[in-house]
């Protein structure tokens, strides 16, 4: 039987962390079902506006807007817990924490850099939890000393994510490209990162749970994640290929249409190496294709938009609505496991049960 999720009392009765994944894929709606089954949603803050009118004249305006929108209607939908990630990549960064925080969104997970800075100083003051999300136990260390230092606080738990995971990964390309298809490279990520955490338990005398995911998903893949003695995990691509995931039937069928060959490592923009599934439109960037880029706001800070091959959220917001003539879906190295669009519920009870099918074998 599964075990509930403690993040500082936050309690999830399955402990199961919806990936956040952007552009426009776990909205409202995914972060909604999720939590009403125990687990905990997460919206993507990333390119959240894209939907919205004048988004390229006013990209941070546009952003704002949808986020405070998305969090109110997923808080009108559910009674659960509530999260949402934001890349500190992004460039208005600071402006979707502030609503984040100001709509009292349960978590907030942060990824694609260290959360560091005076803006995090707002946690001493909030009931909102916070968690970072870290490739290595040495980023998690540098995380952990610095809020303990600057803060006198620490985060509410961790998030560990592996290189078999999808979209932009925190690895060098050599690492992803031909990884084992198991959570060996996982699992020792977590051993590696246990003691950090004991080491700030225990200076703090309270639990600091680690989370687990990136290519974890089957419930069979959770109990041997579990078994490590993390204490959740974070599951993304598995919740893409159900009826409330906000995106187009046509993404969703993109999954289930897939095999284990079409899953694919490309050179993002922004320099680090992102899983896809692949398409037309992959192989074309692959083969060094240009694809006309226009931008007039730099979603991401690290992003040359004069110079890159191609938009990444441009490409994302795309095929989150279908158009895969002129984009792609991030997918974990697992994705392609989908076979039919069923609902949250569904979802979670085909999990339950592969995780007390493979607890029956060791009994």
């Amino acid at each position: 039987m599964m075990n509930q999720l403690n993040i500082d009392g936050l309690i999830a009765t399955l402990p199961i962390v919806q990936g956040g994944m952007g552009i426009g894929v776990s909205l409202s709606g995914l972060a909604s079902a999720v939590a009403n089954q125990g687990g905990i949603g997460v919206i993507s803050a990333v390119g959240i506006g894209m939907n919205e009118p004048n988004y390229k004249k006013h990209f941070q305006e546009s952003n704002i807007t949808a986020l405070t929108k998305e969090i109110r209607k997923a808080k009108a939908q559910s009674n659960g817990i509530i999260g949402v990630n934001i890349m500190m990549a992004i460039t208005d960064f600071d402006n979707l924490l502030n609503v984040a925080l100001e709509e009292k969104v349960d978590i907030v997970f942060v990824g694609a850099g260290l959360p560091i800075g005076s803006i995090f100083e707002k946690f001493k003051k909030t009931t909102t939890k916070f968690v970072p999300i870290v490739s290595s136990a040495r980023a998690a260390r540098i995380i952990f000393q610095h809020w303990s230092d600057k803060l006198g606080r620490i985060p509410d738990a961790v998030v560990i994510e592996g290189p078999l995971a999808g979209g932009h990964l925190g690895y060098h390309k050599s690492e992803v490209v031909h990884p084992e298809n198991n959570l060996a490279s996982l699992i020792q990520i977590i051993d590696e990162t246990l003691p950090v955490v004991k080491e700030f338990e225990e200076k703090y005398q309270r639990e600091i749970p680690i989370i687990a995911g990136g290519g974890v998903y089957s419930g069979a893949d959770m109990f041997e994640i579990l078994k490590t003695g993390a204490k959740g995990v974070q599951m993304g691509s598995r919740f893409i290929t159900t009826t409330e995931c906000d995106v187009s039937d046509t993404f969703k069928k993109e999954f289930i249409n897939s095999n284990q060959s079409n899953i694919t490592i490309i050179d993002s923009p922004v320099g680090l190496p992102g899983r896809v599934i692949s398409n037309d439109f992959v192989k074309e960037i692959q083969a060094g294709n240009q694809k006309p880029v226009k931008c007039g706001w730099r979603c991401l800070k690290k992003c040359d938009y004069k110079k890159v091959q191609f938009c990444v959220a441009e490409a994302l917001f795309n095929a989150a609505k279908g158009d895969f003539s002129r984009g792609f879906a991030f997918s974990g190295m697992n994705g392609y496991k989908a076979t039919e669009i069923i609902s949250v519920k569904e979802t979670v009870e085909q999990i339950k049960g592969e995780f007390d099918v493979r607890c029956s074998t060791l009994n």
